[in-house]
Formats: C-alpha cells, structure tokens, sequence
C-alpha cells in the first residue's frame, strides 16, 4: 500500500476555476456517463458536489490521520437528529471557492444558485434540537477540534408539510429520491446491535459472576459519512450516520415456496429501524420503534468509538482522557447502561471502576423546561427489549439512592423524586434522571434555562452536586445564517469592518461606530430592501400570493406548538384585521406577516392552529378592504434553506413564548444576527438578546417566568383578561361567531375552549394587552426609518456572543476539554 500513499503524496486537486472545470467534465463523462445528448442540470449538480466533495475527501484524509498521530482526544456529539440543510453551497463557502464555483458555472453555462436549488435538505432532524447539533459540528471543524458526530441516516425525514384546503397534510420526507453525492457507505464499520433474548448468568473459575446477552435478536448497523468542513482551515471532520440491515436479508427458501412477502418480511421489519424519524410513539408499538433507534445508533456508536480508541490504546482505564461523548437531551441517554455493559460484561471491568469510566465519558446537555416533556420509557418495554440493560439501571439506582439516603437520611420524597424508577402510574426508567446520574457535567442552554433546571426542574439534583451544573448558551453558525444565506449584508459588513467576524463574530461590534452614520443608515435599508424584493418574488412563485415589499415583514418561523403561541400573534392580526375593518387604521403601516412551520402529526390543537392561520390569510388576503395594509402567508414546510431565504428579509422577530417555557431558541439568534428587530417575552435566550442589544433595541412584553409561575398558583382565570381588553374579545368572537370557518362551522371550537374554558394554560389571554402594545411601539419605531435602521445595525453589531462558535470553545475547554489540532498535509501523511 506505500505506493499508493507516494502516488498521492503532496498532490492536491486544484481550488481554481479551471480545476474546477475539468473536475466536473470528468464527473460528467465518468461518474454520471452522460453526453452532450443526455446531460440534464441535475446531472450538472451532481458533477459540481462530486468535484467539491472530491476536494473535501483528500482534507478529510489529512485531518483523520493527523488525529490518529497526535493521539488525540476526541469529542462524539451523540444526537437523534441533525438538521443539516444543503451540503453545496455550504461547503463550497468553507472550501473558499465561492467565486471559483461561480465563474466555472457561469462558463459551463449554469447558475451556481440554480444548481444549489436541486439538493434536497437532508431529512434528519426535526427543529431546534437538530439545527443546533448542526452548527455544533461546523463550529467543531471551523475551530479545528477533534469532534465528530453520531446519528441515523433516516430514509425519511419528519415529514413533507402540504398545506391543503387550509390543513397540515403530512407526506413522506423522501430527502434520499435524487440520490445523495454527500454520503459515502463505510461497510467495514459494521457492526451488530442486539435486541430482546434474556441474560443468563454463571461463575467464572475465580468465582465472579459473569452476565451474557443470549438468543438476542440481531441488527447490522452500516456506516454512512457525512463531511463536514471547517471554514478555510483545511479540516474536515465527520458525522457518522447509521442504517439499519437485516443480517439475513432474504430467505430463498420461503420464495420458492411462493410465499414472497414472508420471504422479506424480517428484512423489512428490521430495517424499519432507520427509515422514519421520529415514529409516532403513541402506542406500544410505536414506543418500542423509537426505543429501539434510540439504541440502535448508541450500541453502534459506542462499538465504533472504542474500536477507534482500542486502535491506539490498550487499557480501558484511559478511556476518558481520549475520550468525551455529549449527550444531545435524552434521546442517546442508554448509552450510559450500555458503555456499563461492555465495560463490565465483554471487558471484565469491575463495576466501580467501570462506573468511574463512563461517568468521567459522559456530559449531557438538558434541551426542555416542560416536565411532560422529559422521556420515559416502560419498564416492560425496557426489559423486554434491553433485558441486561434494566438490570444495569436498577443497579445504578440502587447504588445512587444509597448516596442520597447517606446525605438526606429522612427525606423519602427526595428519594422518590430522584429514583431513575418511577413507581407512580405504571414503572417507567426516567431517562433525564439516569442522565444527570451518569455524567459528569450537566447544562442547560440559556442563563434563564439552567437557573430553571437547577431551581425548579432538577432542584433536588442541583443541591445534591451543585458542581455538576452548569450553563451553555446556544449559538448558531455565522457562516450558514449570515455569510452564506445573505450575501449581501455579508459583503456590506466585510466592506465596513473587514471579514475577521467570519471566524469571531464579536467583530461586528465594530459595526457600532457606523450606526448613526446616515449614509451607512442608506446602505444598510437598502440592503434589507432588496432582499424583500427577492423574498417578495419567492413567494409569489411558491404561494401566488402578492405581497408590498414596502411592508413591515413580521415572521414567526418555528415549530408550532402552543407555548410558542403562534395563537397570541395571529389573535392580534385579527384585532389589526378588525382595526382596519372598523376605519381605525388611519396611521396603521403595511404589514405582512409570515409564519412557517409544521406541527407534530398527533398534536391535533396544534394543526388547529395552523388551519386557523391559514383561514385568517384567506379572509384577509382576499378582502378589498384590507389588503392593502395586511396580508398574511404562512409558507409550507419549512425547512433550513427556506429558513436562510427568510432571515435575510425579515424585519421583525417573533419570539413571544410563554415566560419559563422556551429552553432557548436559536431562531432568535438568526434573526437577530441578520438586523431584525425582536418583539418577545423574558424567555430563553431573549433575555440575553436582551442583555446584548440594549432593552431600548428590542420590544419586550408580557409576563416574566415569575410571574407566571405566581400567577398559576394564585388562580389564573382568562375569562378576567378576556372582558377586560375589549381588542381581545372582539378576536376571539370573531373566531366564535365562524369569521373564519369558510363553510365548517365549528371548526375553531377547540382553540376557543382552551382559551377560555380549560385555564389557557398558556397564558395567551393573559399577555394579549402588554403585547398587543408592544406592537404599537413596533409601529411606532418603524415609521421612524432612521430610528429603526439603528436599531438594526445594534442588533446585528451585539449578536457576536451567540456564535456556536463560543458555545464550542467553552464546551471544549469546560467540559469535553479538548484541544485543536491542525492537519498535517498529504507529503507528512
């Protein structure tokens, strides 16, 4: 093999134009085997991805290898979800070959944003969760941190969003049908996931008891990689995805015999696996899919891991100081019993010290407030499918909760409340639990988030091992939501203070000493301008609906769900609809109003909720008297490139959560990153928004989490808001009185009686006023363009501490503590 490595040795393929374009032509005549009679542009895409990810590959070479001869330790960012967005564009910016990329194109005669229109966003994640473990990992390789990713490599993604007759209608995420130039299948790394059988025990000659894993059901988990470069530092780190394969994927003998579905039925059950995230998990059959995956990529994951550390290392007791795995929220939490069992079952560990290892592996990252929220699973569920892996958890719980009895001898509600077992309602494992019992370090995601989590959440936890905790502000990729998804501001921002803020955002502070500069204050709305035009043309050809690019762009643009409460924001496009209606909007400001995003199949308020948007848009976008001065467009399935389209047009941020109950949010930080101004709640990571921008840069309303948390238990009644702001009660009698219904009467009932007569747990009624005043300010500031132009170069100035950027380095130092490595070139390799 060393005349391979010679033959490679120090030759780099060329990151020119002319490279460029010989790369794609050999693609063109070699991998896709086309002609000038049978080339189609989506066989051009192909050729441009396979020439950049023919260059990724070689980078990929170095940085793995110089990983291995610097023995360094790695970071796994284990993650059920990883909404990545399209690969091209985004690599061809970290590759520096943006210019290069166009011009080959433009000569080959295509446009590089036209061939980028053919990559589908690749289907695995779901929200916020996803496009955040996404930015981690280009933070990751744009810092040059040994770190590497772990997830399922889904067939399909959550689901395509339809909107049909005014209602969400969910349609398979075939994100796979075009092919993929990204992923390439690694079968060495495959390797054995085992499911259900029974644990049988003995003695070994020294008298030790020895546990085996027999008659299990067994699974193939096969590697497929995802690269993922850093920006223009020659690194390229990985994310390894895992899908499901029978071992035995056809049963001849059955075929012959006719019966042609039994012949593939296992393959198919088994390799259901990997085809859907996120089954619903509403019946038992559902729970064991979800479980299983959850494992699935785990077990896997974990074999891979020790196989890399066992490939330079022979004793297990180094094992965490070659290695740190973060636990993306719960969903990858067994892996805590399953490092225990391999440790202990196929390594012969001894528990302590076995226990000693995984809990100096093991960080875990919490992502919710919503007790409702935190995992369970069965306890029948559990010992049925992972029989030794209950065993192991009862075990950890026996020995934590002896602990707690030393240091809280008669505090029995404490044990209760601190028990991975739930014994209340039928026996479940609480996964966040057993997690914050098996790492070393835990952390939240917002200053306001982690002060929940240790106070309220996890307080018994917090005041057991106060070190434990800590906080982790979220942050988003620069060169994803500003750098590539608005060019324009991008070039204006390099052109004021150079392009350091693409590696440190906190540079845009440099931007402060031009916000009351007028001509500056010109360039910065023209900008913002001709991307509203742009968004404006968009959505004509997706929706056909016309829209004032002169308008006020309000966009709410997240998952729906009710402590979201996309409800408050359309009750008051109701009360601004009623306004104009009424001949009260004589100072009123063209307004339109976004939303996009899709709500869980079985969270029926929620699709409610959406089709009362979407029949508000039809009655004020069709009505002569309105919609000159308010339209409203909610835009399907929502996605991460449709997302970049939005940030660089919108002028208004929606994050009008219920205070307490958004973690973080990081649809806030782009937002605010690309000069939009934020009306929202004390919640999540506004208040550090907040903190950053200056209280005078951003409109904030409603209730604080105290507030609400007092206001419940005092006895909240939303009948009292609802007669006392007569705005409110005009919206929600229009509603009532089937405004809005277009031939269904009734269709908006429920929403009425969860406002009014199940508590508004929300507190939708409760916030109405202070919000629908905030709005007025809103308008206020906008009709003032010099005013509002300031404030938007603040915000985009204040937003360099929500970098993922900084969130890593704190990670890496604090927690994972690891440290960059550069990659040696091919002629050191």
């Amino acid at each position: 093999m060393e005349e391979v490595w010679r033959l490679v040795e120090g030759r780099y393929l060329g990151r020119d134009k002319t490279s460029l374009e010989e790369s794609f032509a050999k693609h063109m005549e070699f991998t896709q085997a086309k002609t000038r009679y049978t080339a189609t542009d989506l066989d051009a895409y192909k050729c441009l991805a396979y020439a950049i990810n023919d260059r990724m590959m070689e980078l990929w070479n170095d940085t793995q290898t110089s990983y291995y001869e610097a023995d360094a330790k790695r970071v796994y960012y284990l993650s059920l979800e990883y909404l990545m967005g399209r690969t091209l564009g985004n690599s061809i910016i970290n590759l520096g070959m943006k210019n290069e990329s166009e011009e080959a194109m433009r000569n080959l005669g295509h446009e590089l944003s036209d061939l980028e229109d053919f990559e589908l966003d690749a289907g695995l994640g779901n929200g916020g969760l996803g496009r955040l473990a996404a930015c981690f990992l280009d933070s990751m390789a744009s810092l040059q941190l040994p770190g590497m990713g772990y997830g399922i490599g889904y067939d399909y993604g959550i689901f395509e969003q339809k909107i049909v007759d005014g209602q969400q209608v969910e349609l398979p995420d075939h994100w796979l049908k075009r092919g993929n130039t990204w992923l390439m299948q690694r079968p060495e790394y495959t390797y054995q996931v085992k499911y259900y059988g029974k644990v049988e025990s003995s003695r070994d000659a020294n008298g030790k008891l020895q546990f085996v894993w027999a008659n299990s059901q067994n699974v193939h988990a096969v590697a497929y990689d995802l690269p993922i470069p850093g920006y223009k530092n020659n690194t390229v780190n990985n994310l390894r995805l895992w899908k499901a394969e029978a071992r035995d994927k056809f049963d001849l003998a059955v075929f012959n015999k006719g019966d042609y579905v039994s012949a593939v039925e296992k393959k198919i059950l088994i390799e259901n696996i990997s085809k859907v995230l996120y089954p619903r998990d509403d019946s038992y059959a559902g729970k064991e899919l979800r479980l299983k995956q959850e494992y699935f990529f785990v077990s896997a994951s974990l074999q891979d891991i020790i196989r890399r550390f066992k490939a330079t290392h022979t004793d297990l007791l180094d094992f965490p100081k070659k290695v740190a795995i973060q636990l993306n929220d719960t969903h990858p939490v067994i892996a805590i019993p399953e490092l225990m069992r391999i440790l202990m079952d196929e390594e012969n560990i001894e528990w302590n010290i076995a226990w000693g290892i995984c809990k100096e592996t093991f960080s875990f990252t919490n992502h919710t407030i919503l007790p409702e929220a935190l995992e369970t699973w069965p306890i029948k569920l559990v010992g049925d499918l992972l029989p030794r892996h209950l065993d192991i958890i009862y075990e950890i719980n026996h020995r934590f909760l002896n602990r707690v009895k030393e240091k809280y001898p008669k505090d029995v509600g404490r044990l209760v409340r601190m028990s991975v077992i739930e014994e209340r309602g039928g026996k479940s494992v609480k996964m966040a639990n057993l997690a914050l019992i098996g790492s070393h370090k835990v952390n939240g995601v917002a200053k306001i988030h982690t002060e929940i989590i240790k106070h309220e959440l996890f307080k018994d936890f917090y005041e057991f091992n106060p070190e434990q905790f800590t906080n982790k502000t979220n942050g988003i990729t620069q060169r994803r939501w500003l750098l590539h998804a608005n060019s324009r501001l991008s070039n204006l921002i390099t052109e004021t203070i150079g392009e350091d803020w693409v590696t440190n955002l906190d540079c845009l502070k440099g931007l402060l000493t031009k916000k009351d500069d007028p001509n500056f204050q010109k360039r910065w709305k023209q900008v913002k301008d001709d991307n509203k035009k742009d968004f404006a043309e968009f959505v004509k050809n997706k929706t056909g609906i016309t829209i004032d690019p002169a308008s006020l762009f309000d966009c709410q643009i997240k998952r729906i769900h009710e402590y979201k409460r996309q409800l408050l924001n359309i009750l008051h496009v109701i009360h601004l609809y009623n306004k104009i209606k009424e001949g009260k909007a004589q100072d009123m400001i063209p307004r339109t109003v976004f939303f996009a995003g899709k709500a869980a199949p079985g969270y029926q308020i929620a699709k409610d909720i959406i089709a009362l948007i979407c029949a508000v848009a039809k009655t004020v976008n069709d009505d002569q008297d309105t919609k000159h001065l308010l339209k409203v467009v909610f835009l399907e399935n929502y996605s991460v490139s449709l997302a970049e389209k939005i940030v660089s047009a919108s002028e208004l941020s929606e994050q009008i959560s219920t205070a307490g109950m958004e973690a973080s949010g990081t649809g806030n930080m782009k937002l605010t990153l690309n000069g939009s101004l934020t009306i929202g709640t004390l919640d999540g990571a506004n208040v550090e928004i907040k903190d950053e921008v200056g209280g005078e840069n951003i409109f904030i309303f409603g209730l604080t989490a105290d507030e609400v948390s007092g206001l419940r238990r005092s006895g909240y009644n939303p009948s009292g808001y609802y007669h006392k702001d007569e705005d409110l009660k005009k919206a929600i009698e229009k509603i009532r009185n089937g405004a809005f219904d277009h031939n269904k009467p009734g269709r908006f009932n429920e929403i009425i009686k969860n406002l009014l007569e199940r508590g508004d747990y929300f507190l939708v009624t409760a916030d109405f006023t202070s919000y629908k005043n905030a709005q007025m300010e809103v308008e206020r500031c906008y009709k003032n363009t010099a005013e509002w132009t300031r404030k938007s170069i603040i915000n985009t100035a204040c937003s360099g501490k929500f970098s993922s950027d900084r969130v890593i380095k704190e990670y890496a130092e604090e927690i994972w503590k690891i440290k960059p490595q550069k990659p040696k070139s091919k002629k050191n390799r």
